[in-house]
This record gives structure tokens, sequence and C-alpha cells, in this order.
């Protein structure tokens, strides 16, 4: 056969290749058009040309890669916005929920009574005015932010990796739930130490609160510790414990309710199909309506809450133990002994109602905003 009719016909079968294969026949195309060249320059090349199988090089690697790096960022940044608006809500109330938490002196009497939680506010601001309501709260969105940017960033991405390993879609939800949220308390711990000490400082009326590097010199200058940066740690393992079920039930309840409202209640918790399309293209979830993503927020965070609280009390108690004593370690085992001896079982679980108060404004506003930001940025 003449070398130029081996060439026409060889660019032709590449042309038909490409015309059915759109995804790689860019690659493909330019392989036959290589060995059709290769062809022409002598006739032991026209046999190794006709018998030669076609060569398809792996297509889209790159480009999912990239798509995901892509996707990691956006959900790292939203993330993030998602946590500081969220703890901005509620951050009065944390406040407070702290101050009981930890049995400060001048706030224990309003604990355990009618409206005791407004009445706390109350005094708060009669003595400190706003500023008081949010003290600490420039290093709470420090903190949250890496914390809540990371928690939802790896999130995702573990969400993907167990889906291709773990079957049942609860499970993996809880497992990544769980995980991302020991990967970002690990991240953000001493930031939240610091916020936790200024939150429960109180000092005299008319005397300045405290600044972050005063509070950090502070902590690191407690004798507990022989290293002064494991004083920023208080508490960090019983984090960790607290952070499992916290984590992981938080995100599994966000997700069933929300799979729910898409599937049972759709008829009035969706929106119209309609109204799905999103640059050109339909949407593979329906977006819930305000309402709906507010409330399966609101109700994971209850769930959330109640499952980790113990957890978490025990946590905020060795966190000040240093402002008590700055020369004692707070064993986790004194903590839970000290809490039980003055409340029992009861006593795991002071400050709660305050903590449904918080959570449920807070988890709504996160999760919400979360998933609004998703929509505006075309995230799936």
């Amino acid at each position: 056969m003449p070398h130029s009719v081996l060439v026409l016909i060889t660019m032709h079968t590449a042309a038909q290749q490409q015309q059915q294969q759109p995804e790689s026949a860019g690659i493909t195309a330019a392989c036959d058009a290589h060995l059709a060249l290769d062809a022409a320059s002598g006739p032991e090349s026209a046999a190794v040309v006709e018998n030669a199988e076609p060569v398809l090089l792996p297509t889209g690697t790159t480009t999912l890669a990239g798509d995901n790096t892509k996707y990691a960022i956006k959900t790292l940044v939203i993330g993030g916005i998602a946590g500081c608006t969220a703890k901005t809500v509620v951050a009065p109330l944390d406040r407070v929920k702290i101050l009981f938490q930890t049995h400060n002196a001048r706030f224990v009497k309003y604990t355990g009574t009618h409206f005791g939680l407004f009445r706390a506010s109350a005094a708060i601001y009669r003595e400190y005015g706003v500023r008081g309501l949010f003290q600490g709260h420039s290093m709470q969105l420090a903190r949250i932010f890496p914390y809540a940017a990371i928690k939802f960033m790896s999130y995702e991405q573990l969400k993907m990796v167990l889906g291709k390993h773990v079957g049942d879609q609860h499970v993996r939800n809880f497992l990544a739930g769980s995980l991302c949220g020991v990967i970002s308390v690990a991240v953000s711990y001493p930031l939240d130490m610091i916020r936790v000490r200024m939150a429960y400082l109180t000092p005299a009326s008319g005397v300045p609160a405290e600044r972050v590097f005063s509070v950090a010199r502070m902590i690191y200058s407690e004798p507990a510790y022989r290293f002064g940066l494991f004083n920023f740690f208080r508490g960090f393992p019983l984090s960790l414990m607290g952070i499992i079920p916290y984590g992981g039930v938080s995100f599994l309840t966000h997700e069933y309710f929300t799979s729910l409202a898409r599937s049972r209640f759709a008829h009035v918790a969706a929106r119209p199909i309609d109204g799905q399309n999103s640059r050109g293209r339909r949407r593979k979830q329906r977006e819930l309506r305000g309402w709906a993503e507010l409330a399966a927020g609101g109700l994971s965070g209850i769930f959330a809450q109640t499952a980790s609280y113990p957890f978490e009390l025990v946590r905020r108690r060795m966190q000040i133990a240093g402002a008590h004593d700055p020369a004692r370690k707070a064993s986790a085992i004194k903590v839970v002994r000290e809490v039980w001896n003055t409340g029992g079982v009861r006593g795991f679980f002071v400050g709660l109602t305050i903590g449904y108060v918080k959570v449920v404004p807070m988890f709504a506003a996160s999760f919400y905003t979360y998933e609004k930001l998703k929509v505006l940025f075309d995230l799936e």
C-alpha cells in the first residue's frame, strides 16, 4: 500500500475515534497521527502500524485532581466563614455558659435559678456593657475560623474517601464527622484554651479586661508543667474523647434530617425543581428552603450537645484550673470525682439548658451559612 494512502487511512480512523470518544479523542488522534508520520518514513514501519494496538493515555486524572483541590479550598474558606457567623450569633450565650460551667464565684448564684441565663447576662451588661458579653470573642473568632474551616473541608474529603470503603452511609457520616472533629480540635486547641480563660476572667468594675498576649503569657508561666507549652493543652485528651460523639453525631444527624427533608417532606421543605438550575446545569440534590435548613442544623446541635456535654464540662473545669491554682495539674479523674461529689449525675449536665439555647442557633446558623455558600459557589 502506498505510504501516502496509509497516512490518509490512519488519519481518517483517528477522526472517527474523535467523534465516538470525545473525552479521549484529542490524545488518541495525536497518537494515531504520530504513528502515521512514522509509517511514512519507511516500509518496515508500515507493518508495525497495521498490527499495533491503539495507544490510549489516561485522561481526566489531572483535571479531577485539580477540581478536588479547588473544591477543598472553597469548602475550607466557606467553612471558616460559616463557623465565625455562628459563633458571633451566640457569643453572649457562650460567655454566660462558660461562667456557669466553671462555677465562677460571682455568677454561681444564678446557676439553676429561673431565668438565670438572662439574669446573668443582664448583670454582665450592667457592669461591663456590650463588650462584657463579647469578652474573649476576638480570640474565639481567631480560633473558630481554622477550626470550622478544617472541620468542614476535612469532612467533605473524608466522606469521599470513606465512601469507597464503607457501605453504610450513616456509619460513613459518623466516622467522617468524628475524624474531622479530632483533626480540627488538634489544630485549634491552644487558641481555645486562651479563649476560655479570657471568658472566665471577671475583673472588677472599671478594670480593663486582660488582653490576649497577657493571658497567653499567664498560662505559659504557670508552674503546673515543666514545659510551659503543655499548659495550653490542659484537658486535651478529654477534648478528643468528647469530640468523637460531638462531631460524629452532629454530621450524622444533619445528613439524616436534610436527606429526610429532601425525600419524605420534599413537597414542603425543598425548593421547586425548576429553581434548581445552577450555572446552566441541574443540581444533583434539591436545595432546601431556609427554614428547613435551619431546623435540620438546630436538631443536629441538640443531639450532638447531649451526647458530648459531660466531656465538655470536665474539660472546661480542667482548662480554668490554673486560674485557681497555677501549680495544679487537674487530672480528669480528680475533676470527675469533684463534679460527682458536689452534684452527682446532674453535676455533669450543669448548664446543659444554656447549652441547648446556644447550640440550636449556633448549629442552625453554621450549617445554614455553609449550605447556602455551597449553592452560591456551585458546590455539592
